[in-house]
């Protein structure tokens, strides 16, 4: 009996925290036309003449500060929900991981699947909220692959999974377990983007430039704005939670560049809070699916000691999904 192919996808991970490693990570990561999306000359002038040259010894040294007995965090929870997953499922699917940068390739997981002569493969995309630079481009290098097979088998894609019920649930758990209560502010802290990139998700040209708070509420004209769908992610969670709206905010960390990038930033919420007097921070980080180094070091290290410096006292992350069976149970509904 053939069985179906099942293609979990993360961002990536360096094969090691060594310098070389890390370069060859960033290089393919930020050589990306979805990534960084400027003509492919200026790019590589940026890219291989600046930001990898001068970032790669700083971020090896960060990586070091995450990697632990099992190596890389995300490699490591990506490889347990697989695992988990194809058990969940059974024999009648054939669950294969892949990063979309650095290994395991994608081109790899699907030489597997097509050797195990699946009759039809699914793509998730592990991130919850829809980017061009992140589900776009797992999206486009997969068709690009399978495109060339001399038959392509029936093939389809979860564009995001923002308001799966399940997940949400895992978070709301995840935080009651810091008793929520203490805390004076929630933050919703996700991964930034360039503005340019949210705005050519506005197909008609205009919504986004027609208010600076369109993205509060989602509707058919922004569903794909990674923004909109991030805000709502942010809103159910909070109902999850009985969170009232003075309660949390949402923001955007991980900027990168002197150009606009999606707001507010946490830096200049965290500045925000504590000349508010806030001491005690709680911080969701939704856009992943697995702790990596935006929420083990940037959040848990970085914005803490930043927020000590301003006058507050802690600032404590609210874990990912990593290896919640529940979790597990999102991903085998959104498949069956």
């Amino acid at each position: 009996m053939n069985k179906k192919g099942i293609l979990l996808v993360n961002l990536g991970t360096p094969d090691s925290t060594a310098t070389a490693d890390v370069k060859k990570y960033l290089d393919q990561f930020l050589m990306d036309e979805r990534v960084i999306d400027i003509p492919k000359l200026n790019r590589t002038l940026l890219v291989k003449g600046i930001i990898v040259p001068f970032r790669s010894p700083k971020t090896a040294k960060l990586y070091r500060e995450i990697w632990d007995e099992n190596g890389s965090p995300l490699l490591y929870y990506s490889r347990l929900q697989a695992k988990m997953l194809q058990e969940r499922l059974g024999d009648e699917y054939q669950v294969e991981l892949a990063m979309r940068y650095q290994n395991p390739s994608i081109a790899s997981a699907l030489d597997k699947l097509k050797s195990g002569l699946v009759e039809s493969i699914q793509v998730i995309p592990l991130f919850p909220q829809y980017a061009s630079a992140s589900t776009g481009s797992v999206i486009q290098l997969v068709m690009e692959l399978v495109g060339k097979w001399p038959t392509v088998p029936p093939i389809s894609f979860v564009n995001s999974f923002h308001d799966n019920k399940l997940m949400i649930k895992v978070f709301a758990e995840n935080a009651r377990k810091y008793q929520i209560e203490t805390y004076d502010h929630v933050l919703f802290s996700f991964h930034g983007l360039p503005e340019r990139q949210l705005l050519k998700c506005d197909h008609t040209g205009s919504y986004c430039l027609k208010s600076s708070d369109c993205c509060q509420t989602l509707n058919d004209t922004n569903k794909f704005c990674y923004s909109a769908q991030g805000h709502h992610t942010a809103k159910l969670i909070a109902g999850e939670l009985n969170l009232p709206k003075e309660k949390y905010t949402v923001c955007f960390q991980s900027r990168l560049g002197k150009e606009p990038w999606v707001q507010p930033y946490t830096t200049d919420v965290l500045k925000k809070l504590a000349g508010e007097g806030k001491k005690r921070l709680l911080v969701f980080s939704p856009a992943f699916v697995a702790d990596c180094l935006e929420t083990l070091y940037e959040i848990t290290v970085e914005y803490h000691e930043e927020f000590r410096e301003l006058g507050g006292e802690h600032v404590q992350l609210v874990e990912s999904l990593n290896d919640s069976p529940v979790f597990i149970e999102a991903l085998a509904g959104m498949i069956k």
